[in-house]
């Protein structure tokens, strides 16, 4: 078999055409900035009926060049994506060749536009968040990298090749080199190349989005539930209570974040059993804010409320056991064991260095999301609402969780994007120092960093999951700036 061109021969016809439309794209884009700095940008005048408009323009003839050169090389794009699809690495390279094992992921996308814009107006927040542009590219990307960490990490529908596996003869080859020895039925091509250990990098890269997807959202959440839990009754109540949380707060942020990571993965003090204890204390914030939730609600209803709770603190509890526990044991040291779960009921049996990052990433988010809960209680509770529930006689926890809560979801939902971007930043600067993650994990600082020593001569290796690093995170930014929109037109 040949080496595959980036875009085959689609890019025999194509290639020209893209070439022209960035041109234009980049003199329209330069002009308009140009024209901004000089003219003040749009000019606005008044219409007879009221309206606003713009006067047109230079500037505005700018906007119009970038807008259309833009939409044209989206859908440049997108023709590049379906001939990919359609004709694989032979039609479309290796841009077609990824384009046809990422066939699930497309479909997901597709399905979950449409479906979400044709019930929009039925989905609160979350539909108005396909009235705003930058939202929806947001949206696009976080949910592009979700659906392809799934595919790759549970079902394998996209990796063409073993994450772990390595080929002799495919060590640092560029993108689009054959697959050297290819038996029937294997895949022909490693499409971004092999990396120093001739291991294929796009499955690395897609087995690696696997492993931010389940860490980064669910210790976010976690790190949520316990910022929540701890911040409503500081902001709430205040006085000595609201002291010592946010003197603890305070001085867990004092801490470098850096120092602090590489303080709680070290070895030395994984070996002593305490990032498990800290597990234990802060996986229960789940089950302490469920309780008080169904609590403060049914609380008037205690033949619905009891059975209830019951049946949902069981299930939370098994959870809570089940991601505590390692091996049948909650803390195993050297000298001493506390002993857990059973294997043979344990849910969830999580390699030690991932606990170890998970707890890390929880124990550094929950300060700033303490904080910022703090200061939401402090402003809401002086509303009018807040004070007509207590002259109905509801209790302190039904108006935190109730009244308080509810109406600061928009600043909480918008920095819950945000701090999942920076989670994502955290695992790849952990992944990066060798730290937490085992050697051979494909998360992408781990890959990031085995790449950089031969980034002069092999790009590829490191640069590959760098992109996916920035797009990742650059659409969880462009998400909250959407919601951000939304919700403040309600």
């Amino acid at each position: 078999m040949e080496p595959l061109t980036w875009t085959g021969t689609l890019g025999q016809f194509l290639d020209p055409v893209l070439y022209v439309l960035v041109a234009l794209f980049l003199v329209a884009v330069l002009a308009q900035i140009v024209l901004s700095v000089a003219t003040g940008g749009a000019r606005v005048v008044t219409n007879p009926d009221g309206t606003l408009s713009t006067a047109g323009g230079p500037y505005d003839l700018a906007a119009t060049a970038t807008r259309w050169t833009g939409t044209a090389l989206l859908a440049l794009l997108v023709i590049y994506l379906i001939g990919g699809v359609l004709g694989g690495p032979g039609l479309g390279g290796i841009i077609g060749g990824m384009s046809q094992q990422l066939i699930p992921v497309w479909i997901a996308l597709v399905v979950t536009f449409v479906v979400s814009i044709q019930f929009k107006r039925r989905l609160g927040l979350y539909g108005k968040l396909f009235d705003s542009t930058v939202g929806m590219i947001g949206f696009a990307l976080v949910m592009f990298w979700v659906f392809a960490g799934v595919m790759a990490g549970v079902f394998d529908w996209i990796s063409p090749h073993d994450s772990l596996s390595q080929v002799s003869g495919m060590k640092n080859k560029v993108p689009g080199t054959p697959l050297r020895g290819a038996e029937e039925g294997e895949y022909g091509w490693y499409l971004l190349g092999g990396d120093n250990l001739a291991r294929d990098v796009f499955s690395r890269l897609f087995k690696g989005a696997w492993v931010v997807v389940q860490i980064a959202p669910l210790a976010t959440l976690f790190a949520f539930m316990v910022g929540i839990t701890l911040g409503l009754p500081a902001g709430y109540y205040g006085g000595r209570l609201d002291i010592v949380l946010s003197f603890l707060a305070n001085l867990i942020l004092a801490f470098p974040v850096i120092l602090l990571f590489y303080l709680l993965v070290t070895p030395e003090i994984v070996a002593t059993g305490i990032p498990n204890y800290m597990a234990t204390v802060l996986f229960i914030f789940p089950l302490i804010f469920v309780a008080v939730l169904l609590n403060s609600r049914y609380y008037t209803q205690p033949s619905f409320r009891t059975p209830l709770l019951i049946g949902v603190l069981g299930v939370l509890g098994w959870i809570y056991l089940s991601l505590i526990s390692t091996n049948g044991a909650i803390v195993s040291t050297a000298t001493y064991a506390i002993p857990g779960l059973p294997n043979a009921v344990d849910l969830f049996n999580i390699d030690a260095g991932i606990l170890v990052v998970f707890v890390s990433v929880v124990f550094v988010n929950a300060p700033t999301v303490f904080r910022i809960v703090r200061s939401l209680a402090l402003d809401i509770k002086t509303r009018d609402y807040v004070a007509a529930a207590q002259t109905r006689g509801e209790g302190p926890w039904y108006i935190m969780l109730w009244e308080i809560l509810p109406n600061a979801r928009g600043p909480l939902i918008v920095d819950f994007c945000l701090r999942i971007g920076y989670t994502t930043i955290l695992l790849g600067t952990l992944g990066f120092f060798g730290l937490g993650l085992e050697s051979e994990s494909p998360d992408w600082g781990t890959t990031i960093n085995a790449g950089r020593r031969l980034l002069s001569v092999y790009p590829h290796a490191a640069i590959a999951p760098a992109l996916a690093l920035l797009t990742l995170v650059l659409g969880l930014n462009l998400l909250a700036d959407g919601l951000r929109e939304e919700s403040l037109k309600d």
